[in-house]
């Protein structure tokens, strides 16, 4: 199989958040510099999530179902939450914020834009792009902290929800990341409090102008955060660039999309992390095992979560750095060495997708041990009800009872040319070599319909015999001697899976010989006992008689050992039989 299939959309569910993943290792690569406030490498690990009061419970935050889909909690970190129950609308917003944010910043030409030319828009800069294979030589090693995720581990329930909250989850990202998403969620997923403009179209959706005003001013916030000490361009560049992928993230099911200026040692580095969302129904065997057959380049390993099993690959990657963003305007290639996970939701239907890459190998430790805390703190809630959607639902099948019940209500079944079965027991009827158990079944008439004529019923009539039946009485006997239907020969009956086989089809899993008598009906009457005969003469009885022990004879007892002694004839040396022995 080949890349161009691993990253498509028709052939993987998730490489549509790969996109996102390598547009913002992109945007790091092209428009970090030497003036990027960056923290520390320590604030990765600074904190103990799992010390916190709330590390194992949360749930028991107030964030869903009307709060921010991610928020920053002291001494904890981020806490994003995401959900199969909360979609959004899917509004568009990136061209409001986008424009928003051009006011904000005075107007002006964008790194890779012409001023004054129309609607910024993610084309104009060439994005997004698309990771491809790397080297197999270049691909990282599976870290420490990774592999140690195989090794056995308690698992979490997951949390009980209302029903139709669907599948829930929660995780912590560490410190240092900068979240490109909106706190609240794309439009439609909060409840919002912040008021439209005043300058808003009529008819526009209160929710979508809120929303796009929260993400403008997010995005300014993160661009102060990352450009502190440089001027209004570099912030103007960042915040109008990132805009224009509001909605591509969206449409990657991506619910957080950050990324990471750090410090190391004197020296820059960066990191991209995407969580997402995506609807992938295998189990995780099957899972693991397609991304180690498609993924022929990666490293997968299956691990066991508190959260539950989870899949997880390593693989080097590379993408294009687009002319208008880079410095110089020419076209290049960066390499970036990536981590994914996979863990099932509760559902059954739903996976979470969690990715992180860098441009820094030397760095790869760093972040993965940050990966696998990330990982550790995923939990799931679930309001019991599996994933389901309109192809799952299942044909009306033919009710077993309901025919039976029919068939006792008309215990007299008649087929063209065939008479009618009387007798003792409950009636059937046997399908015939025609029938399909798959056929729609038709609708039932309406109560106060006229009655029509009874259409004739497929299949062998046959009665099942009461408890106290003997099929071993003299009048059951004759019954079937008398009874037995000449054997009529069938053509092979049809396989409804699309074989022919040379027997007669049976869709109730038993099988039936393909001639013989059917079962008679028992006798109308208890069959009459003869009476006792006179005992005869008793004639002479052949052979040589013998004592049978009885059931406690002990014949290693004394008396026994004696008795024999004292009973056993002598030899009689006029016999001419030769003795024989049992043993030859």
């Amino acid at each position: 199989m080949t890349q161009d299939v691993q990253f498509s959309a028709e052939a993987n569910p998730f490489a549509a958040a790969e996109q996102v993943c390598a547009t913002l290792g992109t945007l790091t690569d092209a428009l970090f510099d030497e003036h990027t406030t960056r923290h520390p490498a320590g604030s990765l690990s600074a904190l103990r999530p799992a010390e916190h009061p709330a590390a194992e419970a949360l749930f028991g935050l107030p964030l869903a179902p009307n709060g921010p889909v991610h928020a920053a909690l002291d001494g904890l970190g981020t806490v994003i939450t995401a959900g199969t129950g909360r979609p959004g609308t899917g509004a568009r917003v990136a061209e409001r914020v986008t424009t928003a944010l051009h006011h904000r910043y005075g107007g002006g030409a964008v790194r890779g834009a012409i001023a004054d030319r129309g609607t910024t828009s993610a084309a104009l800069f060439q994005l997004p792009v698309t990771g491809e294979f790397a080297d197999p030589k270049l691909r990282p090693p599976f870290a420490p902290a990774l592999a140690a995720l195989a090794a056995g581990q308690q698992t979490r329930q997951p949390v009980e929800l209302a029903t139709g909250a669907g599948a829930e989850v929660r995780l912590v990202v560490p410190p240092g990341f900068h979240p490109l998403t909106s706190p609240g969620g794309p439009a439609g997923v909060s409840a919002r409090t912040v008021p439209a403009p005043t300058g808003a179209a009529a008819g526009d959706d209160p929710a979508t102008v809120a929303a796009a005003e929260e993400l403008t001013a997010h995005l300014a916030e993160v661009a102060e955060e990352l450009f502190s000490g440089g001027g209004a361009q570099p912030r103007r560049d960042f915040a109008v660039i990132a805009a224009t992928l509001a909605d591509l993230v969206h449409d990657a099911g991506a619910v957080y999309a950050g990324v990471c200026a750090l410090e190391v040692e004197d020296r820059a580095s960066e990191a991209a992390l995407v969580v997402s969302l995506a609807q992938h129904p295998q189990p995780i065997t099957a899972l693991a095992t397609e991304l180690a057959t498609v993924r022929r380049h990666a490293e997968v390993w299956t691990v066991l979560l508190p959260a539950g099993p989870a899949a997880v690959l390593v693989e080097g990657r590379t993408a294009p750095v687009p002319g208008p963003l880079a410095a110089d305007g020419q076209r290049r290639w960066v390499v970036t060495s990536a981590v994914e996970a996979f863990v099932p939701l509760p559902d059954g239907g739903t996976v979470l997708c969690v990715q992180l890459s860098t441009a820094q190998p030397e760095d790869w430790e760093l972040y993965t041990e940050a990966f696998a805390e990330l990982l550790k703190s995923v939990q799931f809630g679930w309001d019991g009800e599996p994933a389901r959607t309109s192809a799952d639902t299942p044909a009306a099948a033919p009710d077993p009872a309901a025919a039976v019940a029919a068939a006792a209500a008309d215990p007299v079944v008649t087929e063209p040319g065939q008479a009618p079965v009387d007798g003792r027991g409950t009636p059937v009827l046997v399908p015939p070599a025609d029938f399909d158990p798959f056929a729609p079944v038709a609708d039932a008439p309406a109560a106060d319909a006229e009655p029509q004529e009874r259409a004739p019923r497929k299949g062998t009539p046959v009665m099942i015999p009461p408890p106290d039946f003997d099929p071993f009485s003299p009048e059951a006997v004759a019954s079937l001697l008398n009874d037995t239907p000449a054997p009529v020969a069938a053509a092979p009956a049809t396989d409804p899976f699309g074989t022919v086989t040379a027997e007669r089809s049976d869709p109730f899993g038993t099988t039936l010989a393909p001639q013989g008598p059917a079962v008679p009906p028992p006798p109308s009457a208890p069959p009459t006992v003869p009476a006792p005969a006179a005992p005869a003469a008793e004639a002479p009885r052949k052979g040589t008689p013998v004592m049978i022990p009885p059931p406690d004879f002990d014949p290693f007892s004394p008396e026994a050992v004696a008795s024999l002694l004292n009973d056993t004839p002598a030899a009689d040396p006029s016999a001419s039989t030769p003795e024989t022995s049992p043993f030859g």
